[in-house]
């Protein structure tokens, strides 16, 4: 029978389609394939082709040359600029500001055919010392309050260019969403005065029943009320409310996992597009108490419907208990 599952943190309900619990040869996929044809203004020689890098790890080389190894570059098409004033005001009942804020393109690999899951460890772990870097210097601008960290792999999942890259969003308001999760976590914090992620790590430990992988540092997981078939969710076992106060072993096994997790992803579901969202706090918060930072992976297997937009509901045609299952049985890669 379907079941109603509601997200401990946002109070958000969903369906989980029990009856149907597809399996992963059952979804119509489209598989990434890197065509690798046509001009690329992120590979190797190109560099006059992006705007001036705003930070490289390279072994050789000189700024904006070949030689690096990651490069971060604002986006050539911003959606939100840094220059300007905010200006804030309202017109009746309406309220605007300028789009004050910026935006960046973390370019992971100068290999234009590799993709996350098959770059080099320390490739990947590199990327989550950019993501950090990067956080660290933005939120020196008081004017930002957020900085949205994400990855769109394949044409479906809204990657317009095939290079490796992921992008960061610094936006002068704190989204929806991550208030719902903040407003979320508050609430049973003043109830039980606990962490919910942290009482989250250790029930599903426990249990096991939608864990994918554990380390030392991490565990992955298919969440209880997991809105979309094979979503993982990457919890650090230590709490700490901003992603940019990370510690150098927890960077470094990040890497690693976040690696072997797209590993197994590709192997079970023969390489889907997806997207990923870094969950942290706003960079002008104090550490919180009751907040997590944590990683959402979402590989794109089905569509958000008419049903979906109008209630606010997800159906989950894949239990996450099966999901977890498939992805720990594909072992490490």
């Amino acid at each position: 029978m379907p079941e109603l599952r509601r997200d401990p943190v946002t109070g958000r309900w969903l369906i989980v389609a029990t009856d149907r619990a597809l399996r992963p040869a059952d979804f119509a996929r489209e598989r990434v394939v890197t065509k690798g044809q046509g001009f690329c203004p992120f590979c190797p020689g190109h560099e006059s082709r992006t705007p001036p890098e705003v930070l490289a790890y390279r072994p050789t080389g000189g700024p904006n040359q070949p030689g690096w190894t990651l490069r971060v570059v604002p986006d050539k098409f911003p959606a939100l600029r840094v220059e300007g004033d905010l200006e804030r005001h309202g017109e009746g009942i309406y309220d605007r500001m300028n789009g004050i804020g910026a935006h960046e393109v973390v370019i992971e690999s100068p290999e234009h055919q590799l993709t996350m899951s098959n770059l080099p460890e320390k490739r990947v772990e590199d990327v989550f010392w950019a993501f950090r870097d990067r956080i660290q210097d933005l939120k020196k601008d008081h004017r930002l309050r957020y900085i949205l960290v994400f990855k769109n792999h394949g044409e479906a999942a809204g990657a317009t260019l095939e290079h490796p890259h992921s992008q960061l969003i610094a936006l002068p308001i704190i989204p929806k969403r991550v208030v719902e999760e903040m407003e979320g976590s508050r609430r049973y914090y003043e109830l039980r005065e606990r962490c919910v992620y942290c009482d989250m790590l250790r029930q599903e430990a426990d249990t096991g029943t939608r864990v994918v992988l554990e380390t030392d540092h991490f565990l992955a997981i298919c969440p209880y009320a997991a809105r979309f078939p094979f979503e993982v969710w990457i919890l650090p076992r230590r709490h700490r409310s901003h992603f940019e106060q990370a510690d150098i072993p927890t960077i470094e096994n990040l890497g690693w996992l976040m690696r072997a997790v797209l590993r197994k992803i590709d192997k079970v579901l023969e390489q889907p597009p997806f997207n990923f969202n870094l969950h942290t706090a706003p960079v002008q918060e104090p550490e919180m108490p009751h907040y997590h930072w944590h990683l959402e992976l979402i590989p794109k297997l089905t569509r958000v419907a008419g049903f979906e937009w109008g209630s606010g509901f997800y159906i989950n045609p894949t239990p996450p208990e099966e999901a977890a299952k498939h992805l720990r049985e594909a072992g490490l890669l």
